[in-house]
């Protein structure tokens, strides 16, 4: 580990109950998806849609692990609820910048919880006329579910905590870490 990877860890490491996930770990669960898509999309017209932001750090990897011809876009939404809830009420604010008609849309997602917000994206891009759509999540936490979402894709289940590094936070706080950890709820007020 650098030594600024050192310093990184250990100004935000006070906030970590536990590591979830090691780096290597996380590279290991890339490397799998991106051989499984590569297969399955080998005849497609792919276009990958990043999530924006907690899916940044996920996708500039996974795409990387992708051996086949794609495209890459970002959506950005904004989801009203409480800090660590979300309340399903969503507002786009950076769509796409390509027309999804004749694309295999994959939707790549830094975790799957209740699926509302994926749900209201999933209807908004199911209507623009992608020729398939499905959904890659880094995480899953399925006993979370409150919307019928199923992803083709899965890295990995995690425990209903509240998990943040790899691109996930709390507050802006914590995308930065290398891995994958469990915060303190005192981290963030609970």
């Amino acid at each position: 580990m650098t030594e600024m990877a050192q310093n990184l860890e250990n100004s935000m490491m006070q906030d970590i109950q536990e590591v979830l996930l090691s780096e290597e770990t996380l590279q290991g669960i890339v490397q799998r998806i991106g051989a499984q898509i590569s297969e399955d999309y080998r005849d497609k017209k792919l276009l990958m849609v990043s999530i924006l932001k907690g899916s940044v750090v996920f996708m500039a990897d996974l795409m990387r692990a992708i051996t086949i011809p794609c495209r890459i876009d970002f959506m950005s939404v904004s989801s009203y609820g409480s800090g660590t809830k979300t309340s399903g009420v969503v507002k786009i604010i950076k769509d796409l910048d390509i027309p999804l008609e004749g694309y295999d849309l994959l939707i790549v997602e830094d975790i799957l919880d209740s699926g509302m917000t994926l749900s209201y994206i999933l209807d908004i891009l199911k209507s623009r006329g992608p020729r398939s759509i499905q959904i890659c999540t880094l995480f899953d936490k399925p006993e979370r579910r409150k919307a019928d979402v199923k992803a083709a894709y899965v890295g990995a289940q995690v425990p209903d905590a509240f998990i943040v590094g790899y691109g996930l936070d709390y507050d802006e706080k914590y995308r930065n870490l290398p891995f994958v950890g469990i915060l303190k709820p005192e981290a963030y007020g609970e």
